[in-house]
This record gives C-alpha cells, sequence and structure tokens, in this order.
C-alpha cells in the first residue's frame, strides 16, 4: 500500500495592502524576497517557493530591486520560483469579467516574460467564487481552483469549524453554469496548515500529529496538503531541515517540499473522481450561519466601488472600442497605455483593497490610483474619438452655410440606443495667436451671436434642442508638431435626444443657424403637474412623502411605494453589517418631502425630491468598548445614539421620451456614523428566486436563505443590476457602483439596494479604526428601475441594464469629407440571449477581439457581420489564441451556435 505522502508548499499570501499602508507591506516584501534569494542560491535543499500566483511581487520587488532581476529569472526558469498566471489576487465579485480577463491575460504575459505562468487556479482566500470561474480556468488552460472560501463556515480571525462543508472532502468538482469542470481544491484547513513546521523534535511531534489529523480528516487520498505560509509570511527557511525532522518522526510517511504542479499530479494519480461532491455554480457560503461571509464589504466604503466601476466602464466599454474602431481608420493602438491603465486600476482589484476592509491610509491611495488610471484612459478616448469624428463625412451639413457646428455621437454600448445626450462644444474660438489684446479677444467672444440655431441630424430633421450658454472660456490644443495652442471661445452645452444610434456605432448632427426654422410641432410634455411623469412605456405618480408608484403598460403591473429610504443602525466593521438588537429601522414612509419640477423638455422630464431626515448621530458609547475589547460583532450589544442630526436627501427622479425606465440620482448628505442607508422598491411579484448581474453571468438565486443562515441580514452582491420576475411581468433595478442589494423577505419581495454604510473599524483580527469609513461628506448615486413583461433578457431589460453603466461619447468636428457615413457601424450582431462584452485588439496578432456571453441556459445563434475589411472570423479563448477560421455563407458575416452560459471570443483576422 503506497505511504501517506505530506506535501509541504512554500508560500507567502500576500496583501499588498491592508492593516498597514502599502509601501509598509512593500518594505517587509522586499526582505521576505531578498531572504528568500538567498536561501536559494545556497543549494537546492530548499525546493521550491510559490510567489502567491500574482507577477506584481515581481514588479513591487524589482522596483527597488532591479539589480536582482538575474537571479530571479534563474529560479523561475529552474522552476524554483513559480509565478503568475494571475497579475493580482483580484476580488471576485467586485471587479468586472473584463477585468478578470485582462488579468489573467496580463498575469500570462508577464510570465513569459520570465518562463511559463504556473497554471493554477489560485483563490486562497477570495470573498466568495462567482459561478463562472471554471469556465474561465479552462478557457485559460486550467484544470483546477484551490480556494479557502465559499462552501465552509469562516469565522472571526479566519477560524474554520468542522461542520456545514458543501463538499465530502477537501477535494471536489466545481462544475459551472455552462458545464465547464474543475477539480476544486478546498483550504479545509485554510492556507496555513503547514505554517511555522517544528524543528524540534518534541515540538514536531506535537504539531504533525494535529496537522496530520486536520488534513486526513477531509482528504479524499493520501495525498496531504500542507501550505508553509500565511498572510505576509515570511519564508520558513529552514524548512528542509524540519522536513528531516518529520521523516525520522514518521518513518512510515512520505514528506516532500513540493509544489501545486506535483501535488496535483499526484492527487490525479490516485484520486476517484466518483466519490467526489460535485458543487455548481457559485460558492458564496450559503450553507453556513451566514455572520462570516464577508458580503458586506460590498458596501464598505460605497465611493471606491463607484470610482472602480467608471474605471472599468470607461477602459473595457469606451476607450478599447474606440481605439479599435480608430485603429481601423490607421491610428496605432495604444496597448502600451492600456496595459499601463489596466495594471494601475487592477491594483485596487485585490480583495483588502477593493472591499474597503483595509486602514484609511490604503483608501486615500486608492483614489489617486483610480485617477491616473481613468486619466490615461480619458486621453486614449479623446484622442481615439477625434480621429473617428475626422473621418466621418459631415460635408451634407456644408449647405447649411459658414457657421456649421458638426458633432457625432457614439454609441460603445453592444446594443442600438436611444436616449438623451449632453455635450459642450465650441460656438466659436479665437486662438491667442492670432496677436488681439486679451481684451479685445475676450471681446470677439462675448459679441458672438448665438440667435437662430437649431440642431439637425444627418437626414437633415430638426432636432428638438436646449442650448445653454456658458460663456467665455479659456482652452487649449496641444498638437503634436507645435506649442501648445491657447484660445479663448463661446461655449454652449446642447442637449437634445439621440435616436437609434447603432451598436458600436456612430451618428453625425450638426448646430445650424437658419433663417427660416423649420421646427417641428413640440411633443407633448411628459409632465402632468409637478407629480406625474409619463411616457409610451411608464406612468410615474409621485406621492407627498417621495415615494412614487410606476406603472409598466406592456405588462399592465403598477409598482407602488417605490423609492422609500430606510436607515438602520451598523455596529459592525468593514467586512460585516450588524444591526443593533431590537432597534427598529427607520424610513421616509411617514416624513413629508419638497417636490418641485427640475427640468420640463420634450425628450425628458425630472422632479426634485428632497428630505430632511433626522436620523441618530452614530452609536452609543458601548460600541467604542466593545470594539476595544475585540466583541466579534455578532456579540455586540451597542444601541443607537440618542443624539441626532439631519440626514438630507435630494432625489432626482427623470424619464427620458424613449426611455424603458425611470432614472433616480440620489445625492447624501451624511453627517450621521454608525449606519447604513437603503432604497426600497417593492415588487409585489410572487417568486422564490431571482436574478443578479454577476461576472459574464445572470445568476439565479434563492429568496429565502439555506436552513444553516442564522444572521437577520441576507445582502449579497451584485454588478450591474438585480432583477424579479415571473412569467408576466418583472422589475430590474439598475445601478452604477452600487453592489450590495437584498430581496426582503417581507411579503412583498422588495429589492433594497444599499446606498452607504457608514462604520469606524476594519475589523476581523484585531482593533484597526478607520474613521474614514464613516464617509461623512456628500455622496450621490445612480439607479434605474426598469418595469418589462416576462424574463429580463427578451424584454431588453438586461440590455437597458447595461447601456445604462455606459457613457455617451461625444466629438466636435468641421465640414469635411470622409470615408465613414454620418449613420455608421462597422459591426452588426444578432442575438436576443447574448450580452456583449468587450471589444479589443489583440497585442501579438493585431487582430480585432469581440466578446459576448449567453444570459440564458439555452443554447443560441449568434450572427455577426462586419464591413472591416477582413481575411476571416475564428473563435477562441479568453487568452485570444489564433485559432481556424470560421465558416461564412457569404463575405465578412459568420454564424455561429453558443453554448448555455458560455462566454465567446470571436476573432477578426485583418
Amino acid at each position: 500500500m503506497k505511504p501517506q505522502t505530506a506535501h509541504i508548499i512554500s508560500h507567502t499570501h500576500w496583501d499588498r495592502e491592508w492593516y498597514l499602508p502599502y509601501e509598509k507591506h512593500h518594505v517587509r516584501l522586499i526582505k521576505l524576497v531578498d531572504e528568500l534569494l538567498d536561501r536559494l542560491d545556497e543549494d537546492g535543499e530548499f525546493k521550491s517557493f510559490y510567489l502567491d500566483g500574482q507577477t506584481i511581487i515581481l514588479e513591487d520587488y524589482l522596483q527597488v530591486r532591479p539589480e536582482n532581476q538575474e537571479r530571479l529569472q534563474k529560479h523561475i526558469t529552474d522552476g524554483r520560483l513559480l509565478i503568475g498566471p494571475w497579475y493580482i489576487l483580484q476580488d471576485a465579485f467586485l471587479t468586472s469579467g473584463e477585468a478578470n480577463v485582462r488579468n489573467m491575460q496580463i498575469g500570462h504575459q508577464d510570465s513569459k516574460r520570465y518562463g511559463e505562468p504556473s497554471k493554477i487556479g489560485y483563490f486562497p482566500d477570495t470573498f466568495g467564487l462567482v459561478g463562472q470561474t471554471p469556465q474561465l480556468m479552462k478557457q485559460s488552460g486550467i484544470n483546477n481552483a484551490f480556494f479557502g472560501r465559499g462552501v465552509k463556515p469562516t469565522g472571526f480571525n479566519n477560524t474554520v469549524s468542522d461542520g456545514g462543508y458543501e463538499s465530502s472532502f477537501s477535494e471536489l468538482i466545481w462544475e459551472g453554469p455552462d458545464g465547464s469542470k474543475v477539480l476544486g481544491i478546498l483550504f479545509a484547513n485554510w492556507y496555513s496548515n503547514g505554517n511555522e513546521v517544528p524543528v524540534n523534535e518534541a515540538e514536531a511531534k506535537e504539531f504533525w500529529e494535529k496537522k496530520l489529523a486536520d488534513a486526513r480528516k477531509f482528504a479524499s487520498t493520501g495525498e496531504l496538503l500542507f501550505m508553509n505560509g500565511c498572510d505576509h509570511q515570511p519564508a520558513q527557511l529552514d524548512l528542509p531541515e524540519a522536513i528531516e525532522t518529520a521523516k525520522r518522526l514518521y518513518p512510515d510517511m512520505e514528506f516532500i517540499h513540493s509544489n501545486f504542479p506535483d501535488y496535483l499530479k499526484a492527487v490525479e494519480d490516485v484520486m476517484d473522481h466518483n466519490n467526489l461532491s460535485t458543487v455548481k455554480g457559485e460558492l458564496r457560503s450559503q450553507h453556513t450561519d451566514g455572520w462570516g461571509t464577508l458580503v458586506n464589504t460590498a458596501s464598505a466604503r460605497v465611493y471606491l466601488k463607484q470610482m472602480n466601476q467608471e474605471g472599468q466602464v470607461l477602459l473595457e466599454k469606451v476607450a478599447e472600442p474606440l481605439a479599435s474602431f480608430a485603429h481601423v481608420l490607421g491610428k496605432d493602438y495604444p496597448h502600451h497605455l492600456f496595459t499601463y491603465a489596466w495594471k494601475t486600476l487592477m491594483q485596487n482589484h485585490p480583495h483588502d483593497s477593493i472591499c474597503g476592509c483595509s486602514v484609511d491610509e490604503v483608501h486615500r491611495e486608492m483614489v489617486t490610483r483610480f485617477d491616473k488610471s481613468r486619466h490615461v484612459a480619458e486621453t486614449i478616448v479623446d484622442d481615439s474619438k477625434r480621429m473617428i469624428a475626422e473621418a466621418v463625412d459631415t460635408s451634407g451639413f456644408a449647405a447649411y452655410g459658414e457657421e456649421v457646428l458638426p458633432l457625432v455621437v457614439m454609441n460603445m454600448s453592444g446594443w442600438s440606443r436611444t436616449g438623451t445626450v449632453s455635450v459642450e462644444i465650441d460656438a466659436a474660438r479665437l486662438y491667442l495667436r492670432e496677436g488681439f489684446t486679451l481684451e479685445e479677444t475676450a471681446s470677439r467672444m462675448k459679441d458672438i451671436d448665438l440667435n437662430g440655431r437649431e440642431l439637425v441630424d444627418d437626414q437633415g430633421n430638426t432636432i428638438t434642442c436646449q442650448m445653454e450658454d456658458l460663456g467665455l472660456q479659456f482652452g487649449y490644443d496641444l498638437p503634436d508638431d507645435k506649442f501648445r495652442q491657447p484660445y479663448m471661445c463661446r461655449r454652449v452645452r446642447l442637449t437634445f435626444e439621440a435616436v437609434q444610434v447603432p451598436a458600436l456605432g456612430l451618428r453625425a448632427y450638426a448646430c445650424v443657424r437658419r433663417a427660416n426654422t423649420g421646427l417641428p410641432i413640440a411633443p407633448e410634455s411628459l409632465l402632468q403637474g409637478d407629480r406625474v411623469l409619463e411616457n409610451e412605456a411608464i406612468k410615474v405618480v409621485i406621492h407627498d412623502n417621495g415615494s412614487f408608484t410606476m406603472s409598466d403598460k406592456a405588462s399592465g403591473i403598477t409598482y407602488r411605494d417605490l423609492g422609500v429610504y430606510e436607515n438602520t443602525g451598523d455596529i459592525g466593521n468593514e467586512y460585516m453589517y450588524k444591526q443593533p438588537e431590537a432597534v427598529q429601522a427607520l424610513t421616509t414612509e411617514e416624513l413629508q418631502a419638497n417636490i418641485s419640477v427640475l427640468e420640463n423638455t420634450p425628450y425628458r422630464a425630472s422632479v426634485e425630491i428632497k428630505h430632511d431626515w433626522e436620523i441618530p448621530a452614530s452609536a452609543d458609547d458601548k460600541l467604542d468598548e466593545e470594539q476595544r475589547a475585540l466583541v466579534y460583532y455578532p456579540e455586540r450589544k451597542a444601541q443607537r445614539s440618542n443624539d441626532t442630526v439631519i440626514l438630507k436627501l435630494r432625489t432626482v427622479i427623470s424619464l427620458e421620451r424613449g426611455g424603458k425606465g425611470l432614472h433616480l440620482e440620489t445625492t447624501i448628505d451624511n453627517k450621521a456614523k454608525d449606519h447604513r442607508i437603503r432604497a426600497l422598491f417593492p415588487t409585489d411579484l410572487n417568486t422564490a428566486t431571482h436574478h443578479v448581474d454577476s461576472m459574464f453571468e445572470v445568476a439565479e438565486r434563492n429568496i429565502e436563505p439555506a436552513s444553516e443562515w442564522m444572521n437577520p441580514s441576507n445582502t449579497q452582491h451584485q454588478q450591474a443590476f438585480v432583477d424579479i420576475s415571473n412569467d408576466k411581468a418583472g422589475l430590474t433595478v439598475a445601478n452604477f457602483g452600487l453592489n450590495e442589494y437584498e430581496v426582503l423577505r417581507d411579503g412583498r419581495n422588495t429589492i433594497a439596494i444599499t446606498l452607504l454604510r457608514s462604520v469606524g473599524e476594519l475589523g476581523d483580527w484585531g482593533l484597526f479604526p478607520t474613521p474614514e469609513a464613516q464617509c461623512l461628506g456628500e455622496h450621490v448615486v445612480r439607479m434605474e428601475l426598469i418595469p418589462h413583461t416576462g424574463d429580463g433578457i427578451t424584454a431588453g431589460a438586461y440590455a437597458e441594464a447595461y447601456q445604462f453603466q455606459i457613457p455617451w461619447v461625444v466629438c466636435q468636428t468641421d465640414v469635411h469629407g470622409g470615408v465613414i457615413a454620418p449613420l455608421y457601424t462597422p459591426f452588426d450582431w444578432e442575438s436576443q440571449e447574448l450580452a456583449f462584452s468587450s471589444l479589443k485588439m489583440n497585442e501579438q496578432t493585431g487582430d480585432l477581439l469581440l466578446r459576448w456571453y449567453n444570459m440564458s441556459q439555452q443554447s443560441t445563434d449568434l450572427t455577426i457581420r462586419s464591413t472591416i475589411p477582413q481575411q476571416y472570423f475564428y473563435k477562441t479563448s479568453i487568452l485570444e489564441e489564433e485559432s481556424h477560421p470560421l465558416s461564412s455563407e457569404e463575405k465578412g458575416s459568420s454564424v455561429l451556435q453558443i453554448g448555455p452560459c458560455e462566454i465567446v471570443t470571436i476573432g477578426i483576422r485583418r
């Protein structure tokens, strides 16, 4: 009989920032790698070390120690330092699907500068895992996933309990919604179960008796895994000596200084797959008591989530497709800038960073990184849109005379789009190089006549438009071939409805002067008095307390009591929410609101709703006592303070003429601490499940938690939206950077969206005050309510929710000829079930890559056409390797079948 084998893997789990600021962890990393390299240089007894699955460790180290690059290279080449496959270890639920793809792509690219990435699906401390992870691993050439959370109970200071496992063993089969399967390895005794192995025989005997028993309790084979390391753990350099001690103590066992590839091979050689449990879909610790899921990191420091969503959307949904479009027109695709921008953004994606569960210094630095990444993306967008606009044929507008101001509206979403667009353009511009005095320059611009102007589309139709004079403005150009060119201008803001702008395409308009205006009769107002908004799809009635009723004309369903706000105390921490015991939630249901009309145009109506809400100022003094005593948050007894402050809420609800949903923008002036604010949207739809946007998936979740669940709160993660629907009707609530929701078990299936959560400590294993996590000051949040018939896919509600994330792009240009028609898209695709995800260019091949994912659990056909000169289409993986051409019935088109929940990437060879 083969003896049992103890596979001891040296590693360190490296949170770049957490309970210490980044640079303090950074200094510790330099010391760790210095000592590790010295030990590896000495001899071959210290076999190998796993660099935590993230290549950014190499960047961080070489930033300070560039002279050691050859030493690193040698040990990576020799297989003693295992690197990749990721760039960073990201949070799963708070980062987009495309961000995870870029993370894997860049991790592989960086690894290949040294050798090959380790094909290990490494998620040691990720706070739950999305259902599409197995498919993403398989498309990356990875057949496994190592993880520590999601299928077992984890408590204070990462202690784990023996019960509540969804798998019979630490080895399991993990199956994604598309049917992809990987071998899952659960760190059942955590990723530190082999940490600090004693060399002394007496200490080693005590150590191994416990550790071997713990591992045998869960392992399905005699191949036992021991992780020699932990958070920021220095390498145990005398591990070879400790292993020799273990061999003497247990001659019937084999102890080896192992690595993940060798461990996996050993397990696969002896494992009986028929004995393993199959766990399907998301790993969210639902079969636990609910107190240790860390789910409320989704609402810690909401401002970070909003900045992250802005950064992700700007890169993947705006800058990359625009740069791809511009490249087709002859502009270089800025791969280097995209890599830099993505890396800078992803440095905010580790769980302790994007989750908002670190000390204040960490999150201050994150804001700077968000800004840096966004500034690069904005520069790419500006350069690309100008290139595109210059290629659009606007010569047709010359018929309106010399004072023509063309502009191009670009829709970078994956669906045709109608909506309100607002853009600032220069009605006239005078460069300072012309030699006039500043006074004369300013005077000439002030004298510009703005009367008699109107907006026309590419067909000459007059478009209802609001023009706002922004007055005299200073600006400058930065030409590629000369010094900066300052100017003064007369700037105006145009607001209008852009109609049926094609997916990934554009439409040209022009602000012109016409003496005999052909203005059409303005459509009826969308407002009835100051309380009713109505278009062809929905009708909204606002009540005295600021709540509203919304009627969906297609389904005949009316949703009532929408938009009530809820406030509760929060005596938890950055990780988890805890409402004080026996304290009722406050709501605005009985609070009088101040309601007034803000906007009334033919294309959009907006109503402002204001609340002055008296709420407790903070928790009482007992919370501070309990925090100092490290009382585990579910056991705290603190209450809310008797002192009060005024919470000011300003809500603007807007309805567009062609809109499918109602837009909400809420401004919160937060002066309170230790509390949570949510918006409530009762659906009154009878259903046991709901749907929610996750990474490359519309996941279905139960409304009632599992029987093991004890936490009164059942909040969950979302990305773009949450939806409750039955066979006849549904309500989708889209959000922008509001990643936490709950479907209340209140008899009404109310969707509760967390808008703000204020807490004062990090939590977890000690006391780390975080006063900035109270999020005092002004915050602005945005949502859209989208009623629909049937399911959200076929009704188009999910596509609308995805478009809600993506800004319009508008560029002013001049009158000129061009190779692009004034109404144009380079791509046309058809499939009701698919969601468009990205358009980018591959650096190695120069091919264009388009990605979709199937929102449904049924197969569907994708038809794609392109007017771009090409050789052929091909299907590839998320790593974008070249593949064989797809069959095509006609030039420039292809049809292929997409499997249920499949993520599909199509390459265009040009």
